[in-house]
């Protein structure tokens, strides 16, 4: 399954429309990414993995930039 359009749409508001990435260890971010995210370029992550038990609802939802989803430990994996 994938995120509805309703949960990707309160995502993206929760997120004030920035990116919502916290992870300290991505070279790039010394705090929260902060990068504004426009509806082309905005990606909606699992915060803990389908392949693993982790669902479709908002409190597994993060809004990220593309750089910081690419740098994700399961970005590209579907199973």
């Amino acid at each position: 399954m994938a995120f509805s359009d309703t949960v990707k749409e309160q995502a993206l508001q929760r997120s004030g429309g920035r990116c919502e990435c916290t992870r300290l260890h991505l070279s790039h971010l010394g705090g929260r990414c902060n990068v504004v995210l426009w509806l082309s370029t905005v990606q909606f992550h699992h915060k803990t993995a389908q392949a693993v038990g982790g669902h479709d609802g908002l409190s597994n939802c993060e809004a990220l930039c593309i750089r910081c989803h690419q740098q994700t430990e399961s970005y590209g994996r579907h199973a």
